[in-house]
């Protein structure tokens, strides 16, 4: 029984520290990334859908994001969707294909984009924090139910303590390689 909750515990926390990979990817650094563009949703159609589901994505040098919309129509679009973003990018397009070149951040942009990390990596703790409630309940229904003793309900606490310290430890890691990511010049 123990063994069931700490491994479901396990895998949700697991889940909460790739969430918060994914959503610092979509932060922009001084590189050009796909993760960047990606989760931005354009108009296609009538329907809002991320252009990475209407285009193929590519980083043909350090600085340079290549959109190539697979279909003509959703250029304008994506387009729009890029300028009206909070990435402060811009644009410009030929007859196939849209470039977005990205610009050198400033040290303004970059305090911003720290304080962003921090704001996503503490979220990701309080997650974490929450789904350690969630076992905690959990244990403390089983010992109340008589299916675990309290040395057991005891063991198994320390062991949710020490898997949450480990997901959070791993939730500061990536924060501070964003973080280090941001500050390079």
């Amino acid at each position: 029984m123990i063994e069931q909750i700490l491994t479901e515990i396990d895998g949700k926390m697991k889940k909460a520290v790739d969430a918060l990979t994914r959503d610092l990817a979509s932060i922009r650094t001084g590189r050009a990334s796909p993760a960047l563009v990606e989760h931005i949703k354009a108009d296609y159609h009538g329907v809002l859908t991320p252009i990475n589901q209407i285009a193929s994505i590519s980083i043909p040098e350090a600085k340079m994001i290549l959109i190539q919309p697979w279909d003509r129509s959703s250029f304008r679009s994506i387009e729009k969707a890029i300028l009206t973003s909070d990435l402060s990018l811009n644009p410009t397009s030929d007859s196939n294909v849209i470039r977005i070149p990205i610009p050198p951040l400033t040290e303004e942009r970059r305090r911003e984009l720290i304080k962003l990390v921090h704001k996503r990596v503490e979220e990701a703790r309080i997650a974490l924090r929450n789904l350690r409630r969630e076992a905690i309940e959990k244990l403390r229904q089983t010992e109340k139910n008589k299916e675990i003793s309290q040395d057991q309900y005891a063991r198994a606490s320390e062991q949710l303590q020490k898997l949450t310290d480990g997901f959070i430890e791993q939730a500061n890691d990536i924060g501070q390689v964003k973080e280090t990511e941001i500050m390079e010049v």
